[in-house]
């Protein structure tokens, strides 16, 4: 009976079969054995209409956005601006005046800090950020506080990988300025209540990032709901392009802060004596943009909204279950990151085996996984390990690919040990 009822929660509500035909690369074959993709949390596959896309504008549509005056131009630039309408809408922002195209998360976080950290903070006052951090949700605020003279506190987690609610409600302060968060963990998986989290730090009057690279396509992203100020991520995992992201911002805080970079579209007049700036979101977009990503990511995301949000939640849930399964069945492997809210992330550690050689051995059997410190070093630390192998899935990954990661793993461990 119990048998039976493990199989019937995991059938998967997709159409699997349908999806996975979307996305040409689970097609191919590495080392001559067929693909399995489990480095989702690293980068996500594009579906053929992404590509398409792309494709499309380079050889149709190609010419720079804003101002000119002639056909191409203008259908390049509705193409970039209905993008940031399409984004507007998957996040819920109010207008789309508070979407800002940058290259990625790391970019729009940095331009956060240059932005506003440096131009608001003084002596004294306090950054929040977690254990959790990926380094480009660390390293800009070690800089504003360096040049500003404010403190950089640091909320801990426990050894499940999670955030410690109750020290985070000690560190938030009158002297709390910023507080900058991770959605979900791109190590761990841990997802963290943010919402409740931007309360918290709402009420003493903190404006709030959220790092939302690892959530985009795996829990809801309403920032009103959320309430933060910013919210940022990358469209390469969001099933778009490399080197587009987003940064949302609230209006009122957009208003209020300056460029920080500068030539190109974020001016509306120049003179050797004075240059005024373009409103928003434009005076933070300097220089030619990148076109097509912003038109990729779009398409990238009114694909994946043709999708129930809850179904997918529940076939990535799955998958996270059977690879816990799968994994704890395996002699002196350690998981690493047991939170009670977690994505679709099974990181972990083998006594005796360093990451790397595991992830070698999973290559030549054609499974992609990702080792290493996975660029949360002090997270690394808090947990006394050097890194980890992770296998992260997305909605196309299968139950069977699951079993493959796992199989390979146990096979690698056998040549090991021989």
């Amino acid at each position: 009976m119990k048998e039976k009822l493990n199989k019937k929660e995991r059938t998967s509500p997709l159409d699997l079969r349908k999806i996975r035909e979307d996305f040409p690369i689970l097609s191919r074959s590495v080392n001559k054995k067929p693909l399995v993709y489990a480095d989702n949390a690293a980068t996500t596959q594009k579906p053929k209409n992404v590509i398409h896309r792309l494709s499309e504008y380079y050889s149709d549509e190609n010419a720079n956005v804003h101002r000119g005056v002639h056909t191409l131009s203008e259908c390049a630039t509705e193409a970039f601006e209905e993008s940031r309408q399409v984004i507007q809408r998957f996040l819920n922002a109010r207008s789309t005046r508070e979407i800002v195209f940058t290259r990625g998360t790391t970019e729009a976080i940095n331009l956060v800090a240059q932005s506003y950290a440096l131009k608001q903070l003084k002596a004294g006052e306090e950054i929040i950020i977690s254990t959790l951090e990926h380094h480009s949700n660390i390293v800009p605020w070690q800089i504003a506080c360096q040049k500003t003279g404010a403190k950089l506190r640091v909320a801990p987690v426990n050894d499940s990988g999670e955030l410690i609610f109750e020290e985070y409600e000690k560190l938030v302060n009158k002297k709390t300025k910023l507080v900058a968060l991770t959605h979900i963990s791109n190590a761990l998986g841990t997802v963290n209540p943010v919402q409740k989290l931007t309360k918290m730090a709402k009420e003493v009057g903190a404006v709030v990032l959220i790092d939302g690279a690892q959530s985009i396509i795996h829990a809801k992203i309403d920032v009103q709901a959320i309430g933060c100020d910013f919210y940022a991520f990358s469209g390469h995992k969001a099933l778009g392009p490399t080197g587009i992201g987003v940064l949302y911002g609230r209006e009122e805080v957009l208003e209020a802060m300056e460029p920080w970079q500068s030539g190109g579209d974020m001016i509306k007049t120049v003179s050797f004596e004075e240059t005024t700036y373009n409103e928003i979101p434009y005076k933070f977009e300097a220089g030619t943009p990148n076109i097509a990503g912003a038109i990729g990511l779009s398409e990238a995301i009114n694909y994946f909204s043709q999708f129930d949000l809850e179904k997918v939640e529940q076939h990535e849930h799955c998958l996270l279950d059977k690879a816990i399964e799968r994994a704890l069945v395996i002699p002196n492997l350690q998981l690493i990151g047991t939170a009670k809210k977690k994505s679709s992330i099974c990181s972990f550690v083998v006594k005796g085996v360093h990451p790397n050689d595991l992830g070698t051995l999973l290559d030549q059997q054609g499974v992609a996984i990702r080792s290493g410190h996975h660029c949360a070093m002090p997270l690394m630390s808090r947990l006394k390990v050097p890194g980890t192998a992770r296998a992260s899935f997305a909605f196309y990954n299968s139950q069977e690919d699951v079993d493959k990661v796992f199989d390979a793993i146990e096979k690698a461990l056998f040549i090991l040990a021989a």
